[in-house]
């Protein structure tokens, strides 16, 4: 969100103010074509209709300050004005469009101004040839200082038998040097279809959003571009923040950011400078950044964290003691009420609000929706919701990376022992130190590893290969200490998983050396807590918690979409029909991205300084997109089969069959995959109707080439590329990148507070490593083992930096926008897209309901858990504030 304080004007603010005491009965202001009030022989009157909202200051408040001087410059002259552009009839001059002649929105000022934003309606008259055709395009000019948003045009022709729609939605800057702003109308057509009166408004649009590819990117511009990820370091503050430039490389390919043309720092030139004012947000073209009501919730979401984390910040401070002491001490960071005691509430669907509440920001931060309302503390996640000590069963730990915040990992074992594909001569000898003998002994009666894996029994999260070549260079590092991880686990009788074996690996001191390699069973049920084992688990977790926000969640989902996002402006006309329904998947991910960029991702930002890589976080997110990123496998079904979880097979539900019956994430994730696969189906078969239109679509194949090319160039010559040379890949493409923005988002991101809300149950950090019997770190351990354990895992500041971040981004916004819905009015008036949209529809609506069933089905055992959350995370709807469900259309937070 990017905000103005303009104090310009301020004196006149105080009779604009009393002027709110009285404001008129309504927001609709007139205006007029100059002339006549009536049609002209040889001509026709139709009626326009516009709607705006003006400039904000901060929050909910009008710029007043702004608005004064709009006002003043209207009243000289400089007029907002319209002009409508004919489908069918051409201007004989240029060979375009034929275009009435423009009016002017009168009585600008007369539209009172509420100091919260609000929405205005002027009525327009337009006088036209009686063979102007009908109208396809609008150009609006903006002769004022300051920009406003124009929500909506309608036009409604004479005898009232068709209004024409625009859903615009954008904000208009001052147009004195261009144009005018170009808007369509909601009819959209592929390029071979263009009425000839838009065939050039449709390119000189694209051009637009195009730009030259120079120049520093201003508030103002609309322009789609490029860049690779080297402005995550500041080497000009300290060199030690100097960080490798990610994409465009084969060390460290990455997806492509947007471009905004700052200059490269004084000390590296490979990096791109921060901008001068450190307050100033990173570019995004301006409608890519949050609405109100959503920049609302975020700020106070934002603000409720920060004060629940002044306590623990006060404690530290007063006892110098970095580290918790004890797990009641972190207890006691949250409220006394749990999720079934109004955390979390199951709030009803909402609707997108179209008008902000005047106190929205405060509303949320005092009163937030479905939280406990003390500020000093933290919701209590849903982890806890049972008892205290629930999340750190093994069952519960088995459980979560099937049913958890990162259940894209876990793979079947296909062969035994178990091979490191990493150089041996650099990383040591490839056999892991899990044996059949430790296997076998962790086995049930009548089992051995041959007779399991043969009968697809054993599965593995295995983070060796990714994090053994980073291990040395962290563990060089103060503060973090890791291991290279493989878990291995048994699919039950009762479909749940056991865990067999952790095998924690160094890598060797030397090259030829032999690698440390420790692996730990776990102990008898009945037993006394084994804390070297619970610190195992910890170290598991710890690699899991890291390798899932920067792979699963960040690199998969926010990264990989963003060059989609700025292939589909530039490629892609607002008059196609593709873009017509693949815009909504990605509402708000570009201005997300670039906060992330700001001050989640950066070096000293609160990744690096809150999970065990530290510095070389992103980096691994690059490797690990070199060495695990192809675009067929970001599709469910691929997934699942890369994995081994699935098995084609043509006579189960969706044509495959799970090796774990009881997945949550897979088979309600199956279920929403072939929802948004049979709406796109539907869909193209109403815009193509063979294969050839497909091929022969140039803006839809310049649109996907460029997705490969360049937003994904450094991946162009992999397999995995899809060619668009049919309907069926379409449709195939389309469900991918649907389901990535939405799907496997929530998958990943709205769980990550109800499960790592409590830092032991997933620490980000590791800062030691399992001492060795007979050292005195092992007699610390006896000695004291509940305080080595939480000296051995993230501090009080990373954990609650943490806990404050997650908060926010798992908390849904009053203006979110879930799968099978529409947050704009008249998005489209063709009946049969409207028919397949509300199949669609009514069909998501159903899968929340199935959800729902499921959870309540005791067979299901691992829907629920020790724990006892139910596995909501693909549940399509949701309310406001942390639910632990809904699946937003878009990677919107």
């Amino acid at each position: 969100m990017q905000v103005s304080a303009s104090l310009s004007g301020i004196g006149n603010l105080f009779e604009k103010l009393v002027g709110e005491i009285f404001p008129p009965q309504s927001s609709k202001a007139s205006a007029a074509v100059a002339t006549s009030s009536g049609p002209q022989s040889g001509t026709v009157l139709w009626k326009g209709s516009l709607v705006l909202r003006k400039r904000l200051l901060a929050l909910d408040l009008t710029d007043l300050a702004a608005d004064t001087l709009d006002d003043i410059e209207d009243f000289l002259g400089s007029k907002v004005e319209v002009q409508l552009v004919s489908n069918t009839s051409l201007d004989p001059k240029t060979g375009e469009g034929l275009r009435s002649a423009e009016v002017k929105i009168l009585n600008w000022e007369a539209a009172r101004d509420l100091p919260v934003e609000t929405n205005f309606t002027f009525e327009l008259d337009f006088q036209v040839p009686e063979d102007f055709g009908s109208v396809g395009a609008i150009i609006v000019k903006n002769g004022h200082t300051f920009e406003f948003l124009l929500v909506s045009f309608e036009l409604a022709l004479p005898d009232k038998s068709k209004v024409v729609n625009f859903t615009c939605n954008s904000w208009v800057y001052n147009t004195t040097l261009q144009e005018g702003r170009i808007f369509f109308s909601n009819e959209v057509y592929v390029p071979s279809q263009t009425p000839p009166g838009l065939v050039a408004l449709r390119a000189k649009e694209l051009t637009n959003l195009r730009g030259d590819g120079t120049g520093e990117r201003a508030a103002k511009d609309r322009i789609y571009d490029y860049a690779i990820y080297n402005d995550l370091g500041n080497p000009d503050a300290n060199p030690k923040q100097k960080r490798t430039p990610l994409g465009g490389s084969k060390d460290f390919p990455y997806p492509r950011r947007c471009r905004t043309g700052r200059p490269p720092t004084k000390t590296d030139p490979a990096s791109e400078s921060k901008p001068s004012n450190e307050l100033s947000p990173f570019y995004v073209p301006r409608d890519e950044q949050f609405g109100q009501v959503k920049a609302d919730d975020f700020l106070a979401s934002a603000a409720r964290s920060v004060t629940h984390s002044a306590g623990p910040t006060l404690r530290t401070a007063e006892t110098h003691d970095p580290n918790f002491t004890s797990l009641d001490q972190i207890f006691q960071l949250y409220t006394s009420k749990g999720a079934d005691k109004g955390v979390m509430k199951n709030l009803q669907p909402v609707t997108t609000k179209t008008v902000t509440d005047p106190l929205e920001f405060f509303h949320e931060f005092i009163l937030p929706e479905g939280e406990d309302t003390n500020l000093l503390r933290y919701p209590l996640p849903n982890v806890l919701a049972v008892n205290n000590d629930a999340w750190s069963l093994d069952q519960e730990f088995a459980r979560e990376f099937i049913a958890g915040l990162n259940p894209l990992v876990i793979t079947r074992l296909t062969e035994f022992p178990i091979k490191s594909k990493l150089d041996p001569l650099t990383y040591g000898e490839p056999v892991s130190a899990i044996t059949a003998k430790i296997v076998n002994s962790q086995l049930p009666d009548g089992w051995d590893v041959e007779k399991a894996l043969k009968e697809n029994k054993l599965f593995i999260v295995d983070y060796h290969d990714a994090l053994l070549p980073y291990a040395q260079r962290i563990n060089d590092l103060e503060t973090s200490s890791i291991y290279a991880t493989r878990t291995l686990f048994f699919l039950t009788s009762d479909g749940t998983l056991q865990v067999i074996a952790i095998e924690l690996v160094l890598p060797p001191p030397t090259q030829g050396a032999a690698k440390n390699s420790r692996v730990f069973t776990p102990p008898p049920e009945d037993s006394t807590k084994n804390w070297v084992w619970e610190l195992a688990k910890a170290h598991v977790l710890s690699n899991d918690s890291s390798y899932h926000q920067i792979f699963s969640h960040f690199t998969r989902t926010h990264a990989a979409v963003e060059p989609i996002i700025i292939a589909t402006n530039r490629q892609l006309s607002a008059l196609h029909p593709i873009n017509l329904v693949i815009v909504p998947h990605f509402k708000n991910t570009m201005d997300i991205n670039a906060a992330a960029r700001k001050a989640l991702i950066n070096s000293g930002g609160i990744v690096e300084t809150s999970f065990t890589p530290q510095q070389y976080s992103l980096e691994l997110g690059s490797v690990l997109y070199k060495l695990d990123w192809r675009f067929d496998e970001q599709g469910l079904p691929t997934d699942l089969i890369k994995r081994g979880i699935a098995v084609p097979d043509s006579n189960a539900k969706h044509g495959l069959k799970l090796l774990i019956e009881d997945y949550p994430y897979a088979v309600d994730g199956l279920e929403l995959w072939a929802a948004i696969k049979s709406w796109f189906s539907d869909f193209v078969d109403i815009v193509y109707p063979d294969d050839s239109g497909v091929v022969g679509d140039v803006e839809l194949q310049s649109w996907w080439n460029e997705i490969r090319t360049v937003g994904h160039g450094d991946k162009k010559d992999e397999p995995g590329w899809p060619e668009l040379n049919s309907k069926q890949n379409l449709v195939q493409i389309l469900t991918t990148i649907a389901w990535v923005a939405s799907c496997h988002h929530a998958a990943v991101n709205f769980g990550q507070y109800e499960y790592a809300g409590f830092m032991p149950s997933h620490p980000t950090t590791t800062r030691k490593l399992i001492p060795e019997e007979g050292t005195p770190d092992w007699q610390s351990l006896q000695d004291d083992p509940v305080t080595f354990y939480l000296s051995s895992i993230s501090n009080q500041t990373q954990a609650t930096v943490v806990m404050a971040t997650i908060e926010i981004l798992s908390t849904h916004s009053a203006d979110e926008e879930y799968l099978g819905q529409r947050s704009l009015p008249n998005w489209t008036n063709d009946p049969k897209i409207l028919a397949a949209f509300d199949k669609y529809s009514k069909k998501i609506a159903d899968i929340d309901t199935l959800i729902k069933e499921r959870n309540a089905d005791p067979s299901l055992k691992n829907r629920l858990g020790p724990v006892q959350i139910p596995y909501e995370l693909l549940r399509p709807i949701s309310g406001q504030g942390i639910t632990g469900k809904g699946v937003p259309n878009s990677v919107s937070i």
